[in-house]
């Protein structure tokens, strides 16, 4: 199991230069946990692809239910007391400490491509690069 930003979830259902290391990543690892947090973050990106005309709300209507399955029973609720200590020991927000928090919880790494919570968690942190690229070890 690890914890993925919703960066990495939104990279495996809309096209970019990282959508391959999501694809990877999911390969690697296909348990993937995330604080409830990450559907309102996806729901604001679709919203912006929409706005701009990216993608359709059909599209967008769909790749939120796909995300969703694919999250089943790996949602979190993250208590606000952890949450709060990441906050006060890091200037990275409160959301994103939402990840650190449970991948701390779940004892797992989180993985992702926000380069604040790789330099202030690099003991809980990995990036998706780097796990998408490295040798299983199990």
């Amino acid at each position: 199991m690890i914890v993925v930003d919703t960066n990495v979830i939104g990279y495996l259902y809309l096209s970019s230069e990282r959508s391959g290391q999501a694809e990877q990543a999911l390969l690697k690892d296909s348990e993937w946990a995330a604080p409830r947090l990450w559907r309102s973050e996806l729901q604001n990106v679709l919203a912006h692809y929409i706005r701009k005309g990216i993608l359709s709300f059909e599209d967008a209507v769909r790749i939120m239910d796909e995300a969703a399955r694919l999250m089943e029973g790996r949602e979190y609720e993250v208590p606000s007391m952890d949450v709060l200590q990441l906050v006060k020991e890091s200037t990275c927000s409160a959301y994103d400490c939402e990840f650190v928090a449970l991948a701390r919880a779940l004892r797992v790494p989180v993985v992702t491509v926000d380069k604040q919570i790789l330099r202030e968690f690099p003991a809980d942190a990995i990036a998706l690069d780097v796990f998408a690229n490295s040798e299983d070890d199990s």
